[in-house]
């Protein structure tokens, strides 16, 4: 029968031998905390870096579901003020316009007199004059990020509700995983999804005033290089990430 005396060495060996293996292996490995260094040198920080990296995605995917289901809908009553706001803004750029053309309203007044107005003859010059108030600015962007793994960079068009803008985007030396989303106003929504896409292309549409745009996480084990390029009816391109 073992003395008490090794009993108690038996037990210290135990004990220390759970620490060790808690400090350089399962701590490393779940949490990518590493005081010792033994870790990173068996590859198990980087693992629990895996972990903790793909936890908070996964909380923050879980957050914006939540965000977009509790979003608070455009009330009925709120249609005809923003209606009432884009007519002002109209009539502003209206105002403006003939500000700047004084000499085509002279000849305007000329060729029309107060008695010879009528709707048929009002009408097309209206609706010229709205056409050029209201066309929108096309604009042409090109972006070049790079990225290390475990690294992310998120990419954003200033749009209004209902615009439209072509985009295309490849990765050079590798995919990506992605997530085509937008935001403002307290509104949220998520247009697309992807795990290690080399690449995409189509048209984004605004579903309300806000930021539109894309999200990237190198998820390889080299730096890799997105390339994105844009054109349409946006305001600004702008990178927040």
């Amino acid at each position: 029968m073992p003395t008490s005396a090794q009993l108690k060495r038996s037990t210290l060996i135990a004990a220390l031998t759970a620490i060790a293996l808690l400090v350089t292996i399962v701590i490393p490995s779940e949490y990518a905390i590493d005081p010792t260094g033994a870790g990173r040198i068996l590859g198990l920080t980087r693992m629990g870096e895996i972990k903790t990296q793909l936890a908070t995605e996964a909380a923050a995917d879980e957050a914006a579901m939540v965000a977009k289901a509790t979003a608070p809908r455009l009330s009925q009553a709120a249609v005809p003020q923003e209606l009432a706001a884009r007519l002002e803004r109209i009539e502003t750029l209206l105002v403006e316009l003939s500000a700047d053309a004084p000499a085509q309203a002279s000849a305007a007044q000329d060729d029309l007199s107060v008695s010879n107005i009528t709707p048929e003859n009002v009408a097309p010059v209206a609706q010229e004059t709205v056409a050029v108030a209201t066309a929108p600015a096309e604009k042409q962007d090109e972006m070049t990020i790079s990225l290390a793994p475990g690294e992310g960079a998120e990419v954003k068009l200033v749009m209004r509700q209902g615009a439209r803008a072509n985009y295309a985007w490849t990765v050079d030396g590798g995919g990506v995983n992605f997530d085509m989303h937008g935001d403002g106003g307290g509104q949220s929504a998520s247009y697309e999804k992807g795990r290690g896409v080399p690449g995409a292309e189509g048209a984004l549409e605004a579903a309300f005033d806000g930021n539109h745009g894309w999200f990237w996480r190198n998820r390889g084990t080299t730096n890799i290089t997105v390339i994105l390029r844009t054109n349409g009816d946006y305001s600004e391109i702008k990178r927040v990430l």
